[in-house]
Formats: C-alpha cells, structure tokens, sequence
C-alpha cells in the first residue's frame, strides 16, 4: 500500500515557492541523533499510564522520541508548531506513519479538508466555516438537551450502565443527523457508517481497510441521493448550507460536498461520544466535581475545557517540516514528521498549576490544545463545545456522582482514541426528577 514520498513532494514544493528561505539551524544537534527521552505506550490503552510515562519524559527535555519519531511535550513549543507555517499537515494525515501512500484508503483520506494546506485548505474552510460559528450551531441546542435527556431518562432509575453504550455513545448520532437534515429513521445506519468509517483515524487502517472502505462506500450512496434531493429543493440544514456556500462565484464541487459530509459525519460524532464519555469515567474519581456543576450548570462551558485538558481522547496530531527547524534545542530537518503531543502539553506543570488534578473552576489558564491550533483548529469546535455542555449538564443535574463499576477499556492512544467501555453506578435516591428538570431544560 506503499508508494512515492509525499514528504519529499511537499517539501520540494515549498522551497521552490519560497526563495527567501531563512537559514537552517547548524548548531543544534539533529533530532535523530540527540539525547533525547524515548516514549513507549503505542500499546497502552490506559490514559493514566501514557499520563504518567508523558511526564516523566517531559521532566527530561521538551521533546521525546516516541513509537513514529520525534514527540513535542511542552504547552509552548506545541503551540508553536500548530501556528508555525513551517510545518504542515500531511497529505493521508495519520496514514503516512503506518506505511501507507497510496491506494483507495489514501485516495479518500487524501481528500479529506484535514489533508489540505495552504490555499486550497483555506478555500475550503471559508466555503464551510460560516456553518460552524457559535451562532450558527446554536440551533442544535434545543436537539442536544433532548436527546441526552431522553438517554438519562432510560437509565436514571436503574442505578447502573454502560456510559458508552448507554449514554455518550447514542446521543451525538441524532445532534450530526439533525444537522445534516437526515431522517429519523436513518439515524442506527448513520450510527454503524460512522463507527466504521471512524477507524480511518485509529492506528491500525490496513487491517480495518475493508470495513472502512465498504461502510465509506455506502455513505457516499446515501449521500449522494441527497445531495440530489437538496438541489431541487434547499432546506435549512447543513448539506443545503453546503450546496448555498459561494465567495466571488466559487463553491464546492459534487466530491467536495461528498467528503465534507462525511468529514463531518465522522468526526462530529466521534470526537463527540468519546470525550463525553471520557468526562464520565474521570469525574467518578471528582465526585464533589460532578455535584459542584450539577448544582452550578452555568460552570459547564468551563468544565468543558477543563476536561478536554485534563483527559483529551486524541493525544497527538501529526506535522510535516517543510525545511529545517530548530525546537528545543534540536534540528528538526527538513522531510521529519513530528507529533505534537497535546496531551503532555494539556498537562504542562509550566503554564498549568497543579496540572494532573481536575478543577472545573480553573481560571487564568490557557486554552486547551485539544482542539488543536493554527490553519488546523477544529472547524467543528463550536458544535463539539455545545453538545459536550448540555451533555454534561444533562449528566449531573439528574444523575448522582457515579462510581466506576468495573474496567474501563480504550482505543489504543495513538490515533484517535476514547473509552470503548464505562461501567458506572449511581444512587438512586439521589437521582433528581427527571420530567421536572427536562422540562426545565428544554424550556429554557
């Protein structure tokens, strides 16, 4: 599944667009030669430990060399690489590090807005982006509070479940499907697309390459019928907005359409489910936490940054240098992929105090690097905000502090990760009244 560089092709295409090129650090010692602290957890599926190993090696030196290359573990330098035009995101993002070049899964990765640099990226994003602004997904927010309501509702007087089967996993299905303007009806075949086609962002594509390609295929189907539908009678959801988009008579081809969809499909509602359910698991170890925002629901936009810092679900994002650069101490040549490790920078004793303890009340911090940063940020990061606050309002306004009740299982870590199972249990008697508060909450 291997074929020619892209590396080698982004970086011939820079330095012939860029004659005034600064010059390449000399002095510092190569990244591959230096003595640097080495990262292995390519295998752990427990956050706590890669937490823990991630530290260790940032008390050594700002920069690991981890399973796929050199790792950024400080908040600043991370920051700096996300912003710096000098690196880039590969074309495949993620699949060049597993050996894979070219073929169908790199043909439709390839394509994906996320693969895109410099011009044709910003294009993309100008066209889509006007669909995403906080006022924009506002609209959603009415659609959030009942469906997780709805989901709090099966299980509050059981005393017990699955957080990911019962409750984070189900509810971002019917917030993209509303968005998207698809039926009722549709929303288990939206559910099962984007849990396959989900596994493009894991770490282990090629043995999953059948099931994505097969459930891509028949998203593009779906999509396709449509698409069509819309054009002949543009409605208020996202593919109209899509097909509505112009800039100076410029707008989205049929098979931009069709790969922004899906972008969006899979990964509004995996990001979504995962660090919801990522948020359960760790407030059961912050009881006084989980009963501070039930009684402080206002805190919730607060306690949403503040998880997405402490227990992140994606903890790397992959960066190309377009020339040699010096960080921490190091020359990054030209051709190196580099991962920014965004959750060791999440936890970064520098720019954070106390920086392995939640505190939903933390001020004066800076943002997250979750979301990412630079040309890059997350263009769905208004919706993830909205849907992950009403979520977590929903959760603990109604339901008592959960406890752990049984092993909570991840996705390996390097890809796109997040708990795959979260046994809690809960008192009963200290559940709240359901109707009252749903009523409330959808009133308000």
């Amino acid at each position: 599944m291997s074929g020619g560089d892209p590396m080698s092709t982004a970086v011939r295409e820079h330095r012939e667009n860029n004659s005034e090129m600064r010059p390449g650090p000399t002095e510092y010692p190569n990244v591959f030669e230096a003595d640097l602290p080495t990262l292995a957890y390519h295998d752990l599926d427990s956050p706590q430990e890669a937490h823990r190993l991630i530290a260790q090696a940032r008390e050594v030196s700002p920069i690991a060399m981890g399973p796929y290359g050199p790792e950024v573990l400080s908040y600043d330098l991370a920051r700096a690489v996300l912003r710096d035009s000098r690196f880039y995101m590969p074309k495949g993002i993620g699949l060049v590090v597993q050996g894979i070049t070219s073929g169908p899964i790199w043909d439709r990765v390839s394509k994906l807005i996320m693969s895109y640099d410099g011009e044709e990226h910003a294009r993309l994003r100008r066209l889509v982006s006007r669909a995403f602004t906080p006022r924009g997904v506002e609209r959603l927010r009415g659609t959030c509070i009942e469906v997780i309501n709805d989901l709090v509702d099966r299980i509050a007087d059981v005393g017990h479940c699955d957080a990911v089967a019962d409750l984070t996993g189900p509810y971002p299905i019917p917030i993209i499907c509303e968005l998207l303007g698809a039926p009722r009806e549709d929303w288990e075949l939206f559910s099962r697309l984007a849990e396959d086609i989900s596994s493009v962002f894991g770490n282990n594509v090629a043995a999953e390459e059948s099931t994505i390609l097969r459930a891509w295929d028949e998203l593009d189907d779906y999509l396709r019928a449509m698409i069509a539908e819309r054009r002949k009678s543009l409605t208020n959801d996202l593919i109209s907005d899509l097909i509505r988009s112009e800039e100076d008579g410029d707008r989205l081809t049929q098979e931009e359409l069709l790969y922004l969809a899906a972008f969006l499909l899979v990964a509004g509602t995996d990001t979504s489910r995962n660090q919801l359910a990522a948020a359960v698991q760790v407030l059961c170890d912050y009881p006084e936490q989980w009963e501070l925002l039930g009684e402080h629901p206002e805190l919730a936009p607060q306690a949403v940054e503040e998880l997405m810092r402490h227990f992140p679900i994606t903890f790397m994002t992959l960066r190309g240098s377009l020339e040699d650069v010096e960080l921490g101490g190091v020359k990054i040549p030209a051709g190196a992929f580099v991962l920014v490790n965004t959750a060791g920078a999440n936890r970064d004793p520098v720019v954070y105090h106390d920086p392995h303890r939640l505190d939903i009340t933390r001020r004066g911090a800076p943002p997250p690097l979750t979301l990412g940063g630079g040309a890059h940020y997350c263009l769905g990061a208004a919706l993830a905000r909205l849907e992950l606050a009403e979520g977590l309002r929903a959760l603990t306004s109604r339901l008592a502090p959960p406890r752990s009740a049984g092993r909570v299982t991840w996705r390996p870590l390097l890809g796109s990760s997040g708990p795959t199972s979260v046994p809690i249990e809960f008192d009963v008697a200290g559940t709240r009244n359901g109707a009252a508060l749903n009523g409330r909450a959808k009133a308000s």
